[in-house]
Parts: structure tokens; sequence; C-alpha cells
């Protein structure tokens, strides 16, 4: 992936507590140009056991933003903002694929790619290895942040165009909202839990002014800017195409639901969901 203005934006929440069976729950946007040729999320790999969506646009083939598999393997990556890129930079789609088909374990697999991340233009990337016998253990790195990745402790955590955790307003706005929806969801069937998070992915409310996301975008012209201010992004030619919820829950059910657009089309849409148990 390499394109200047190519974002992400995800929120996700590991838990273990009684009161509600999840103990992952993500939820992801997709930011990108409409014209950008991908696949619809399904199965592919040796053995049909890894579960993501494709980058389909030349010399990217097969790259990836968000997978996962049958094996408990995890990948999600979004863009840092920069001003300028390094169009010879490596496809960064490459570090998601590349793990959902390893073997590697989470940790050692970032701590490869930390060694290699100048290789890249900005990116974050979060890498898990999710268990029912052993415990799950998620891990992040980020190349314009510290030079060592780090385990995430079980908690909620915000990630989007900048470093994990950086406080942009439309973070911390998805955060709350994202908390709220999973207290209310509660008790309830999950599928009103999908319903919720898919709201919260499609706010349109811009959080401004935001004097971070201004100052890493500072080479931007402010009404792009504005655009990137909101959880949900929609520009004429490009903008969030795709709302991804992945539920965990105690006994290793996997839940997949992306709600995609068609046709280059921000009124069209198809969701579909995917769902399995995990091996390990």
């Amino acid at each position: 992936m390499h394109t200047e203005r190519e974002k992400g934006f995800s929120v996700s929440s590991k838990s273990c507590s009684d009161a509600f069976s999840f103990r992952l729950i993500l939820a992801a946007n997709r930011d990108e140009f409409y014209h950008r040729p991908s696949k619809l999320a399904d199965f592919w790999g040796n053995n049909n056991e890894i579960l993501s969506g494709l980058d389909m646009e030349e010399g990217r083939e097969g790259g990836t933003w968000l997978g996962i598999s049958t094996r408990g393997k995890l990948a999600a990556l979004t863009n840092y903002l920069q001003p300028r890129l390094d169009r010879d930079a490596r496809g960064r789609g490459e570090l998601v694929a590349h793990f959902l088909t390893t073997d590697v374990d989470s940790l050692t697999y970032l701590k490869k790619v930390s060694a290699e991340g100048h290789l890249y233009n900005g990116f974050n990337l979060i890498a898990a290895d999710l268990s029912t016998e052993k415990g799950d253990v998620i891990c992040y790195y980020g190349n314009r942040g510290e030079p060592e990745p780090v385990v995430l402790a079980p908690g909620t955590y915000g990630l989007s165009n900048a470093l994990l955790e950086t406080p942009w307003r439309k973070l911390c706005f998805g955060k709350q909202l994202f908390l709220e929806a999973v207290e209310r969801s509660q008790a309830l069937p999950k599928d009103v839990l999908i319903a919720q998070l898919l709201d919260v992915l499609n706010n349109e409310e811009a959080q401004l002014p935001d004097p971070a996301i201004e100052d890493q975008g500072r080479e931007y012209v402010q009404p792009i800017l504005n655009k990137y201010a909101a959880v949900c992004v929609r520009c004429p030619d490009y903008g969030t195409r795709t709302n991804t919820i992945i539920l965990v829950d105690a006994d290793g059910h996997v839940t997949f639901t992306e709600r995609s657009m068609l046709d280059k089309d921000p009124s069209c849409w198809e969701t579909s969901t995917h769902e399995f148990r995990l091996q390990s």
C-alpha cells in the first residue's frame, strides 16, 4: 500500500470479563481511494485458513490491511499520516499477509519487522496470537515510534494514523462511542453489538478543531484534513469503504462481519458475515 492518502481507523478491546462473553472485540475502518481494486473478505491460503480482504492494485497484489486465520493469528495495519512518501518503499500490506501465513509468533514477528521498519513508509501494525488454551497475546509496533514492539495488556486501545493511543480528537471520540456500544449491548444478542459498532464506524461528525492532526498533517491542505477528522471519512473519490467487526468469544468462536462499498458508490454497500472456531 503506498498511496499518499491511504488511511485506516481501528478501535479494539480485549476483555475476559464474565459479564461479557467476548475476549476480543475489534472494530476497524479501511479508508482508501474508491477506484483502488480489492477483493472482499474471503478465505484464502494453502488450506483456506486465512480470512481477509485483498489488495489487487498492480504491484501490491495479495497485501491486506486486516485479517485473521483459523489458527488464531490476527493482524491489522494502519498507515501513519506523513507529508511525503517514498514511492520506492515496500508495500505495507505485505506485513499483514506475511504474518498470517507464517508460523512465527506475534512478538518475534514484530521484532523482525522492527529491524526492517526503515524499508517502509510510516505504519502501525497489530499482531496477535489467539489461543483458547494458552491465552491471547496481542502486540504492537509502529515504525515512527519506539524501536521495539510491545505486548499489550488487556484493555481498550484506539489506533488511527498516528501512533497507538495518540489522542486525536476523532480517536478519543471513537473510543468513547465504542465503549458505550459495548456497554449497551451486554446481555443482548451479538447482532445488536455488531449493528451498534457499525454505527460507530460510520459516524461522520468531524471532531474539530484538532491541533494534533493539523500538526502531523501540516503539509496537507486544510479541507482534506477536516475530512480526516471524522471516524468515517467521506470525500468525493476517497474515504471509508470497508467496515470490519471481529468478535472472539471465550470458546474461540469467531464472528467476522464486513460491510463493503460496492461500485465506488458511497450509497451502495454489501454486508457479509463469516463464522468459525479457532483451531488453537
